[in-house]
């Protein structure tokens, strides 16, 4: 066995039908006393659902989240949380919502309570994004990461089919990439390969009845694996590249990531081949095949699979490949224009990836 280091940051975790009720013993148990409710505009209501369990403890809510978090809503925040006095930020909807509140405590260092709604997993991460004329950053800090997560099943019963398939193939997304990560560790790799398997069996259960508490409970289990493992280990070319189309051509983020990642799977296969056995064996499928495996996958549940589809226009791609491989970071095969420039024309068109094209780089 390879030496490895294992450093993770705890957080606490609440999980279970109904949980959401324990918010006002929680924040009490962080010893805050005025905290600020963040959502985005749909998730207004839940919103209110959670400044009713407060009481006087809630300083107001704030549903102005919205993806990507762009400076100028971040802005708009920390005045707001400076005018009501606010000691503490609950944050309850998917990425948009967190991400938000992690912007905040960036500023501010004010603890984060995050009762997430959807599969994407930034709940148990001290990754922050914040995007600006067109360009999204991405960093790492302590003190951005929830100190409590509340994991509600019955929160994710709305998700609407494409939002709960999406949102699951986002937590697949970091459980693959922690397989390859530079600081891989043997306990991560647990993690993430029954996060995989976790969210591959529940996924088209759900699609098929979304109301099955089971499949539901589930996916949340595999959502909370694959953000433990996105927490625990660094990751590599998807998530770059993901940062780079979400951030700069305003592109979904969770559709992004269901789209790019048979392809950073298969530009990455012949370079981490531990890795691809662990995704095989998770996938039910052969080693030479699980980029296109997991395309595969991700067809027959009915979401769409190319970037056109999703808005990314022909003309952009070259752009998109000199921002995804102008700054250095890890990845187990290097980065370069040429390549990346390959990988997004399949993914623009949608093309099934196949084991034999990446043989021939």
């Amino acid at each position: 066995m390879e030496n490895f280091e294992y450093d993770v940051q705890a957080s606490r975790v609440i999980f279970g039908t109904g949980k959401r009720k324990k918010v006002l013993d929680e924040l009490q148990n962080l010893g805050k006393k005025r905290a600020l409710v963040i959502s985005t505009p749909g998730r207004e209501k839940l919103a209110l659902e959670v400044k009713n369990l407060l009481g006087d403890c809630c300083a107001g809510i704030h549903a102005k989240a919205i993806q990507h978090v762009p400076i100028e809503t971040v802005r708009e925040s920390l005045k707001l949380v400076e005018d009501q006095g606010v000691d503490s930020l609950i944050a309850i909807g998917g990425g948009s919502s967190i991400g938000l509140a992690k912007a905040i405590s960036l500023q501010t260092s004010l603890p984060i309570l995050a009762i997430p709604t959807t599969y994407a997993g930034s709940e148990m991460t001290s990754v922050w994004g914040i995007t600006e004329n067109g360009q999204k950053t991405t960093g790492k800090n302590v003190i951005v990461k929830p100190k409590t997560v509340i994991y509600d099943p019955e929160l994710t019963f709305t998700l609407s089919p494409h939002i709960t398939v999406t949102s699951g193939m986002n937590a697949i997304a970091h459980c693959v990439e922690g397989l390859y990560a530079e600081n891989a560790n043997p306990i991560i790799s647990l993690m993430a390969e029954e996060g995989i398997r976790s969210l591959f069996k529940s996924l088209p259960i759900i699609l098929a009845d979304p109301n099955d508490s089971d499949a539901r409970s589930q996916a949340l289990y595999g959502c909370w694996l694959g953000s433990t493992v996105l927490g625990a280990v660094g990751m590599a070319l998807h998530h770059k590249l993901c940062h780079v189309l979400g951030g700069s051509y305003n592109l979904p983020h969770a559709e992004t990531h269901t789209i790019i990642l048979p392809y950073a799977i298969w530009y990455n296969a012949n370079h981490v081949p531990e890795a691809i056995k662990i995704m095989a064996r998770a996938f039910g499928c052969d080693e030479k095949d699980t980029a296109g495996a997991l395309f595969e996958f991700t067809t027959s549940l009915g979401v769409r699979t190319s970037l056109a589809e999703i808005g990314m226009k022909e003309k952009d791609l070259d752009d998109a490949a000199r921002l995804a491989s102008k700054n250095p970071y890890y990845n187990p095969r290097p980065v370069d224009e040429q390549s990346i420039r390959q990988l997004l024309e399949l993914a623009y068109k949608g093309t099934r990836p196949q084991q034999e094209v990446m043989n021939r780089q």
